[in-house]
């Protein structure tokens, strides 16, 4: 361990020491450098801002000098309420718009229980890798995904299997981000507007171009604790969107000739991909334990009070809270509309589609801006893994800390990659189903066989079986919801228009 390394400075891992008297000091003095005199002189031996359990505080958590380097670690003062903010912020979004959409083909009953199986199999899985953040053996904290997969298995097993699904997370999600947040700046604009309205509107790039000048600059904030208010924001107005969603739905009751008969293809084949498509957009509803570990990685650490505690604290309640969102509008969704809600867009579409005349105006605009405010603050925290990559590149190979202004251009860059991208492809958002396969190793599987290498359960014991169950399952689930998601884009004929955003 490095002793003079800059991430102890400003990356206050361990308790911090109590104050001394004089004499203390003064007995000090004279004492060996290397601890040769009592007790307490060993433990001053030390740097002076770590805390008096020293010694076995160093034994679980060594420090990489380059960590407070870079935006996920730069900062460790995260505490409950900001691991709260960050998981509820990327645990409830876009993906819960679609929902209602996979009860059309799986009914009540198969819907209702299979949302209800990923929501207890992704909760013990986001507790296996907030467990699996802190090592006892090796004394290493593990801040993020990659490194965590990687060191366990293999760099070589972790770039094939693993660097992939948590940058096309990363990177899709910010795609898919601007093409909603800017989509619904568009209309937003509509309803401010009004029918009458003689002002020329903007094309569906400029809104996305808008969208993305937001997001660049809030990109600017340094780390991820800075934007903990960000996310305390977007957590906010995802809730609101989502109640009021369900809200406007349910209390304007249901639509005529409203069927809950699940959809059956012809032939059984086209059903039977059709349900697996299902599946993947339940998956992809809770994607996010991409962000788990790098979320652990900005708290404090001592032998006392390790950081999977306040983590742990943290998840269950927003945990909690995205339950008592993604249920009711998932349930109240499917029950307004049944069969009828908009495969496109799901509970945003349909909200407009079917109440944009008999709800107030007011209403539809304050759910756009919450749409809006909470895509560009989900923005933050899914492109920081991005931005830590990026800089991380940079410091590895120079051996210093990223510039102010290459790491702005790093961030804008990105961005403005994705926005291109987004113009490029609009239809990505068609696309749940098949994110939702490649997503699902890192959400249901990766961690099952992470615990098992790790913690080495005792052959044929409940947790043995457990994850074994659980990590094979999610791997055929991912191989199954692949092939079901290109089945069912090349069947319906996704409408694909490259540089056309509608």
């Amino acid at each position: 361990m490095q002793y003079n390394s800059p991430s102890l400075s400003r990356s206050p891992l361990l308790i911090t020491l109590e104050p001394t008297s004089d004499n203390n000091n003064s007995n000090n003095q004279g004492s060996n450098p290397r601890g040769g005199g009592g007790g307490h002189n060993r433990n001053r031996s030390f740097f002076t801002p770590l805390g008096s359990p020293i010694r076995k505080a160093i034994q679980m958590t060594k420090l990489d000098p380059q960590d407070a380097w870079l935006p996920i670690t730069e900062s460790r003062n995260g505490n409950a309420y900001y691991a709260a903010f960050h998981t509820l912020c990327s645990g409830i979004g876009i993906q819960a718009l679609v929902l209602p959409v996979s009860f059309t083909i799986l009914g009540w009953t198969w819907g209702i229980i299979s949302l209800t199986i990923a929501f207890i199999w992704q909760l013990y899985t986001l507790w296996v890798l907030v467990k699996l953040h802190e090592s006892a053996e090796t004394g290493m904290r593990y801040s993020r995904y990659l490194h965590l997969f990687s060191a366990t298995f293999g760099d070589k097993m972790g770039n094939i299997f693993a660097a992939f699904p948590i940058m096309y997370l990363s990177g899709g999600t910010c795609v898919a981000l601007i093409i909603v947040g800017g989509s619904t700046s568009k209309l937003f604009f509509q309803i401010l507007c009004g029918e009458g309205c003689t002002a020329k509107p903007m094309t569906s790039v400029e809104w996305y171009l808008v969208f993305t000048c937001a997001a660049v600059i809030l990109a600017q904030l340094p780390n991820l604790n800075s934007i903990a208010g960000v996310s305390l924001i977007g957590s906010i107005t995802a809730i609101c969107f989502c109640t009021i969603m369900w809200l406007v739905s349910v209390t304007s009751g249901r639509l005529d000739g409203v069927s809950y008969d699940p959809i059956k293809e012809e032939p059984n084949m086209a059903y039977i991909f059709s349900v697996l498509n299902a599946f993947g957009i339940i998956a992809f509803a809770f994607r996010g334990h991409n962000l788990t570990l790098e979320i652990q990685g900005t708290m404090p650490s001592d032998e006392k009070k390790p950081s999977h505690v306040p983590m742990w604290r943290g998840v269950k309640v927003a945990y909690l809270i995205v339950a008592l969102c993604l249920f009711p509008l998932t349930i109240g969704g499917y029950w307004a509309y049944g069969h009828k809600i908009p495969s496109s867009g799901g509970m945003l579409t349909a909200i407009y589609q079917f109440h944009g005349r008999d709800t107030s105006q007011a209403v539809l605009a304050l759910t756009s801006l919450f749409v809006i405010v909470n895509a560009v603050s989900s923005f933050q925290i899914y492109a920081m893994p991005m931005f830590d990559d990026m800089e991380s590149k940079y410091t590895g190979r120079m051996n210093r800390p990223c510039p102010w202004w290459l790491r702005a251009l790093f961030r804008v860059m990105f961005t403005y990659g994705c926005f291109f991208v987004a113009v490029a492809i609009p239809f990505l958002g068609s696309l749940s189903g098949l994110i939702g396969g490649v997503a699902v190793p890192i959400t249901f599987a990766y961690p099952c066989f992470l615990w098992l290498k790790i913690k080495k359960p005792k052959k044929q014991s409940f947790m043995w079986y457990l994850n074994w169950g659980l990590g094979v399952s999610g791997i055929v689930l991912s191989v199954i919801l692949i092939a079901a998601g290109v089945y069912v884009v090349i069947d319906t004929g996704i409408k694909v228009s490259f540089f056309k955003p509608a």
